[in-house]
């Protein structure tokens, strides 16, 4: 029986190809930026900030929070969006890590 692809890497390597795949568009860089600058949670006015339509920002909330860069918590009608602490400050050391291992060469 074939074996998934994915068997073939580590825990690490997947988990940290999920969460850069989750940051691979400008849309999501954008959605963090404003969690960033704004530095609380958000409740429905990421669609005045960010130029794209009510569905396309949903979809982009979908995959941050996919990945578990973001919660969202219902609150009434509306689902309020935070940057989640603890997968931010893994992803941060697992970058800095990768980033670090490169010492140059040629």
């Amino acid at each position: 029986m074939a074996t998934a692809k994915t068997e073939k890497f580590t825990e690490e390597q997947k988990r940290m190809a999920t969460l850069t795949k989750a940051l691979g568009h400008p849309a999501r860089i954008a959605i963090l930026m404003h969690l960033i600058n704004i530095n609380s949670c958000v409740c429905g006015d990421i669609v005045e900030k960010i130029p794209l339509a009510q569905s396309t920002i949903s979809q982009h909330l979908k995959a941050l929070k996919k990945a578990g860069i973001i919660h969202g918590d219902v609150e009434g009608a509306k689902t309020c969006y935070c940057i989640n602490p603890k997968v931010w400050g893994e992803m941060k050391v697992m970058l800095n890590q990768f980033f670090g291992k490169y010492t140059g060469c040629c």
